[in-house]
């Protein structure tokens, strides 16, 4: 139905959301409204940008990152989202539009992989994911499955995502007395497991293991490398003692992920008061003034999920069909057993035959016995190890 030059519309698309994108990861944690004020403005100026500020990707490079207002430097995260966003609907348009026509799950797919790149650089900068994107995850798993008549599908997904997300919180501070988890990473799998159900949900997590093991150590690494001759100075200068740390208990680990299985949380986003139902109240704070600054093992694991959410999206088709040939390899018979079984089954008949040939003279008269043992010691043993 459309031509192959056609993901071009997928990537203007894409950018043109991405650009939106950038006003949601600014403002959602910082508690602004996404609406007002209605047009995007310099972060540091304040000034309200222009038609020629707006044009996804060309504006940055145009204004070789900087706002033409103040001349102070915009942050290249405005151009990355941008072209991050693009490149997936343009890949997503690919697959599901041109490859396949699958127009229902490109527009869903495409969507989730916007609030999954929101989820990215939120995470990644803040150590936080909105529960807002969270909730926005769930609703486009729940709708797409509604409308694909797989409601079923949502439901064994999601209870996967809470359940693989929960127990390992619960098992990190069983076993460790630490919080292995953070409680936005069970919300937000809860969500994507809705969408990509249970199958592809198992590839999200190996993903998410592999390139946050892999990317994790090289920001360590990386972050270590530049803090070094920093630290004696900065502890000189903090002069107090640290916080304690006290990790999350356990009680409250199981009242809140009851909390996230019945999504009571999606409901106290319009009914914050229902926070006081678990001991809680939901605060509205400007991010910024929080001083809490995570150290260089602080490694958020949001990200990580959401890549391999990303990757499960985009390139589904191959890895379902790997997942699919991994189950019918351990489900197929071992035909070698059983090949052995018959040939040894065969040949051992034979040696009995010959044995009693053998030692009777091919006749009823006896002959002088010579044991099979020792026949088989005569021989070296040849006829014995065909088998």
């Amino acid at each position: 139905m459309f031509p192959s030059w056609s993901w071009i519309v997928g990537l203007v698309f894409g950018a043109t959301i991405g650009s939106f994108l950038n006003v949601v990861i600014y403002r959602l944690p910082r508690g602004m409204s996404l609406s007002n004020p209605k047009n995007s403005f310099c972060p540091i100026c304040k000034h309200q940008l222009g038609v020629p500020d707006l044009f996804p990707l060309l504006s940055y490079l145009a204004s070789g990152g900087k706002c033409r207002y103040c001349k102070t430097p915009f942050s290249s995260r405005y151009f990355w989202v941008e072209l991050l966003n693009g490149s997936l609907w343009a890949l997503i348009w690919w697959q599901y539009i041109l490859v396949s026509y699958e127009p229902l799950k490109a527009g869903f797919y495409a969507l989730t992989c916007a609030a999954l790149v929101a989820v990215i650089f939120i995470d990644w900068e803040l150590y936080i994911i909105p529960d807002e994107l969270n909730a926005t995850l769930l609703v486009f798993g729940v709708a797409y499955q509604a409308f694909n008549h797989s409601l079923n599908v949502a439901l064994v997904g999601g209870l996967a995502g809470w359940g693989i997300l929960w127990g390992i919180a619960l098992l990190g501070r069983l076993g460790f007395g630490k919080d292995a988890m953070g409680h936005g990473d069970i919300k937000m799998m809860r969500g994507v497991g809705t969408l990509i159900g249970p199958g592809l949900l198992v590839a999200n997590m190996a993903i998410a293991v592999v390139s946050g093991l892999v990317i994790g150590l090289a920001l360590m690494f990386v972050s270590s490398r530049l803090a070094k001759g920093q630290v004696s100075g900065v502890a000189e200068a903090s002069g107090g003692e640290e916080e304690v740390y006290e990790p999350e208990s356990i009680g409250s680990l199981f009242i809140h992920g009851a909390w996230y299985l019945l999504c009571l949380d999606i409901i106290a986003i319009a009914f914050p008061k229902m926070y006081k139902w678990i001991g809680e109240e939901q605060l509205e704070q400007n991010i910024d003034d929080d001083d809490w600054k995570p150290s260089l093992t602080t490694i958020p694991f949001g990200p990580y999920l959401a890549i391999g959410a990303i990757l499960c999206m985009v390139f589904a088709s191959p890895i379902e069909k790997g997942i699919s040939t991994y189950m019918q390899n351990l489900s197929r018979p071992n035909t070698s057993f059983k090949t052995t079984g018959l040939r040894f089954a065969v040949t051992s008949r034979k040696r009995i035959n010959w044995c009693a040939e053998t030692l009777t003279g091919g006749s009823k008269q006896g002959r002088n016995f010579m044991s099979c043992d020792t026949r088989r010691s005569a021989r070296g043993g040849n006829d014995w190890n065909v088998a």
